[in-house]
């Protein structure tokens, strides 16, 4: 079997066992929270940061949330790591936006942050103050989620099939993922183009 084919075997084992269950809670959970007038903060790093940039996007454009991407405003986000650091940029941006209890909170990670390990601890800051707040929490993480899993409302665990492969595997499942939330007939409102 050559790489390309044993990847993709992977990935056919991942749709397998994505959980069908936590996706429907998830796409009833931003019902609610879009027939409330929640807002909905999509939070990411790295390639996660690039998810829920295209993430917020659909789910405005096709979903007609109040959406928001604080990865998309590089100044702000500059601004506060310099000011007050990394960890807490999220949680500073949250803040400022009058995080409340009628919004959610929406992480894509492959980790889903861990203090203890000092990774994406600025998630689970982000986490700590939507807890604080009220506002629900979702996720779509891989491995064994962190702190995301643990604290959400709704999360998907994608499935970790090749412990060489979470990484990748985990970011290109985050797509999946959102697009069936966007494509859901409890979300969309508008068509695509396509």
């Amino acid at each position: 079997m050559t790489f390309s084919e044993g990847f993709l075997a992977e990935a056919a084992r991942i749709v397998q066992g994505l959980p069908a269950d936590e996706i429907e809670r998830a796409a009833a959970l931003l019902a609610r929270v879009r027939e409330e007038g929640g807002r909905l903060f999509i939070l990411g790093v790295g390639g996660s940061a690039g998810s829920a940039s295209h993430a917020a996007n659909d789910f405005r454009k096709l979903c007609g949330f109040e959406a928001y991407c604080p990865t998309d405003n590089v100044s702000e986000l500059t601004a506060r790591t310099n000011d007050e650091g990394w960890e807490t940029v999220f949680a500073g941006w949250l803040a400022g936006s009058r995080l409340r209890p009628a919004d959610a909170v929406l992480v894509f990670s492959v980790g889903g942050g861990d203090l203890e390990r000092n990774v994406s601890a600025n998630l689970v800051r982000a986490l700590e103050l939507a807890k604080s707040v009220g506002a629900r929490i979702l996720g779509v993480v891989g491995r064994d989620g962190g702190h995301t899993a643990k604290v959400a409302d709704a999360c998907v665990i994608i499935p970790t099939v090749n412990p060489d492969h979470v990484t990748p595997h985990t970011e290109a499942f985050h797509g999946v993922v959102w697009h069936l939330l966007v494509t859901h007939p409890a979300l969309k409102v508008n068509p695509t183009k396509w």
